[in-house]
């Protein structure tokens, strides 16, 4: 996908929509030094051209029973397996991420869980049973010391 070009008043919309997704058009547009129906406008063609995605609420997987983060790597072992690897993971909910990767393994996966025993039954129940999916490397997150939810 081609890099788009954003003008100043496009990544000052972005930078403030990221960290308060639920501005009004007036409180956007009086932070950008627009009108209301202007900043809807710049918001509405970023939002086109596929700058903005879409909105989501950051949530605090604490709060929510989801004490623990890990990170597993994958190694698949079989690559001929690797779109049903794929759309399997898709399907677990607490997969958060899933990034393809260079280096020793082919995937790293960030996952969250109430506490080893949901991580051990998502590695032994879930992701091993996945056709595919071959050696795993898990990394337990003891703390985070930062995280930012923002693209930018």
């Amino acid at each position: 996908m081609p890099e788009i070009a954003l003008d100043s008043i496009d990544q000052e919309a972005i930078r403030i929509l990221s960290e308060r997704g639920r501005a009004t058009w007036a409180e956007l547009g009086e932070r950008l030094k627009l009108s209301p129906p202007a900043a809807a406008e710049r918001v509405r063609k970023l939002e086109e051209r596929g700058v903005i995605k879409g909105y989501t609420a950051v949530l605090d997987p604490e709060t929510l029973g989801l004490s623990l983060a890990a990170f597993i790597a994958v190694t698949l072992s079989d690559h001929a397996q690797r779109q049903r690897f794929l759309e399997a993971i898709a399907e677990i909910p607490e997969i958060e991420e899933c990034h393809h990767v260079a280096g020793d393994y082919d995937f790293l996966l960030k996952v969250r869980c109430a506490g080893t025993r949901d991580l051990d039954r998502l590695l032994t129940e879930q992701l091993k049973g996945i056709a595919g999916a071959g050696r795993t490397h898990t990394t337990i997150v003891l703390s985070t010391q930062k995280t930012n939810p923002r693209a930018l």
